[in-house]
């Protein structure tokens, strides 16, 4: 008979105040239902009928936006597997700055529909082992889908077109008048090699008042502040770029000066007055005629630039600042000084012209097609284009930015990879069907989890559907659309979010097209994701920092008991 040694109870083997959470039921399935809760939070934001979330960060800040990206920034997620999630929809950001959504919504899906396996009895590693494999399939007939290419000569009109289903999603109704800024604004800083294409070039400047019909394209960096000086236009000059403030340097301890006449009165202020006029006289000498600031500019030094010619212009965002100086092609100076001639920048035109009923300043460099221009004028040329912006509220102006901002991203992206896959759902319905058919084919344990891979895929379309047209009527909808893609040629067909017929429209015919880079990222992004939280087994969580809390005082402590 062999001898049971009884085990311990009490073992501790961690410091009071550690969680630790393991096995199935406990760290899976938990982790599940976090992922499962954030996806449900941005899912009903998809897609052009997506709603609107009214959020109010830590500062107060308000936000009205569709935007997935900005409302898991700004919504501070703390769960560790959610997290997880929060993270590929950040990289999904970055890399391409569209389908953040469809990262956090398939993620959640893939995740939902493992639950169900996991509960049956499957283990992880079965289910990340199918997920694995169906991603690659995915993948692989994904490039097998592309059938529109942007074309080379890029146009107004094809750039446009190619950009209205990506901004549409932000902002239905207004993707035409978006979408054609966007080009225009795109085409005039495009370089002579569209690879080099540079996001930061495409700046947005938000007026308010008047509506979006009146917002244009202004060739150069627009400010939405005047000169300081009386000068207001400038052509073809010198700029100089200061970081430090245009004042009287001021000492650090404070001194008595003892006065015993009116002429030691009067010549008091003298000295620093002659010492500020001959360093902006050494500035004029130089042949600046345009002073940007980065910081104050003392009342003094202005009446000596007004008195010298020289127009001053305050930039207090550092990086405006630095936009700048690679428009004027200036070194920024962290001393008051005339620039030597590699220090100084140049510009063809800086002038105040009147949008809506603000003043704003314009520095731009003419264009070879237009007249005045010189090519031996100095520094390089960069091009820069503003989408002078005009709208009712701060908040709607703060999402039609974000709406640009998505479209400058999809013209990056497809001028690296210009590859396009029909849109509206219609690649993610075909892929299903390609996936499905594969698991088929497959043996062992792996092929439940291929297979749950393709009904995941189908969220897609179908949440297009339930936003646009309630949950009933989506049903109906998906439905049509197998029966679509059953058919020869069908893998065109997707949902029609206006339901003009029947739910279900040919994109190719309706020129809804999307990135296949930006499909390809976000099936991969979304599927590591998941696998991530899958496998994990155990959670352990250690107690919080902090010192201990200052205890609450019940009244003042002035006051007497």
């Amino acid at each position: 008979m062999s001898l049971k040694v009884p085990k311990a109870n009490n073992i501790q083997l961690f410091k009071d105040g550690y969680k630790y959470l393991q096995g199935i039921d406990e760290a899976v399935l938990r982790n599940i239902q976090a992922v499962n809760e954030l996806s449900d939070l941005v899912r009903t934001s998809f897609g052009p009928n997506g709603r609107n979330k009214l959020l109010i960060n830590h500062l107060g800040r308000l936000f009205v936006t569709s935007d997935a990206a900005t409302i898991i920034r700004e919504v501070e997620v703390v769960h560790p597997a959610a997290k997880l999630l929060v993270m590929a929809s950040q990289a999904q950001e970055a890399e391409m700055g569209d389908a953040t959504n469809t990262v956090l919504i398939l993620a959640g899906e893939l995740l939902k529909k493992s639950e169900q396996l996991l509960v049956m009895g499957l283990h992880p590693s079965e289910v990340i082992k199918g997920y694995e494999l169906a991603c690659t399939k995915a993948l692989e007939e994904l490039e097998k889908l592309s059938t529109f290419s942007l074309p080379s000569p890029l146009t107004s009109s094809s750039l446009a077109s190619a950009l209205k289903p990506a901004i549409a999603s932000k902002q239905y109704g207004s993707e035409d008048t978006l979408s054609a800024l966007v080009a225009e604004a795109a085409l005039a800083v495009m370089p002579s090699n569209p690879k080099n294409f540079n996001v930061d070039n495409v700046r947005v400047v938000k007026i308010m008042g008047g509506g979006l019909s009146a917002s244009r394209v202004v060739q150069g960096m627009v400010f939405g502040r005047e000169p300081e000086t009386m000068l207001k236009k400038v052509t073809k000059a010198k700029v100089a770029v200061f970081t430090s403030a245009l004042d009287i340097a001021q000492t650090e301890t404070k001194g008595t000066v003892l006065l015993k006449n009116a002429d030691e009165m009067l010549n008091f202020t003298r000295g620093e007055e002659q010492h500020l006029e001959k360093i902006f006289k050494e500035i004029a000498d130089s042949g600046v005629k345009v002073i940007i600031a980065g910081s104050s500019v003392g009342e003094l030094a202005l009446h000596y630039l007004n008195r010298f010619n020289i127009a001053v212009l305050k930039v207090l965002s550092k990086f405006d600042l630095r936009r700048v100086c690679r428009v004027v092609n200036a070194t920024p100076l962290a001393r008051i000084g005339a620039p030597t001639p590699e220090e100084a920048g140049f510009v063809d035109v800086f002038e105040t012209v009147e949008i809506g009923g603000d003043r704003v300043t314009v520095l731009r460099q003419l264009s070879p097609s237009e007249p005045g221009f010189d090519p031996t004028s100095g520094g390089e040329k960069t091009r820069t284009a503003t989408i002078v912006l005009r709208g009712a509220t701060a908040n709607h102006l703060d999402d039609l930015e974000r709406a640009i901002d998505d479209g400058v991203n999809v013209i990056k992206a497809l001028l690296k990879d210009p590859k396009m896959v029909p849109g509206a759902g219609a690649t993610e319905m075909e892929l299903a069907k390609k996936i499905e058919s594969y698991g088929g084919g497959l043996k062992g344990l792996a092929q439940h989890a291929v297979k749950k891979y393709s009904s995941a895929l189908e969220i897609i379309p179908r949440q297009l559907a339930e936003n646009a047209l309630g949950g009933a009527m989506a049903n109906e909808v998906v439905s049509r659309l197998w029966a679509r893609h059953e058919e020869k040629d069908g893998a065109q067909w997707g949902v029609d979010v206006e339901a003009e017929t029947d739910g279900t429209i040919k994109a190719s015919e309706h020129e809804v097209y999307d990135s296949l880079a930006a499909k390809s990222w976000a099936i991969r992004l979304a599927t590591e994701a998941a696998v991530s939280v899958l496998s994990v087994d155990s959670i352990i969580m250690s107690k919080p920092a902090g010192g201990p809390k200052i205890p609450q005082q019940s009244g003042n402590w002035d006051e007497d008991d």
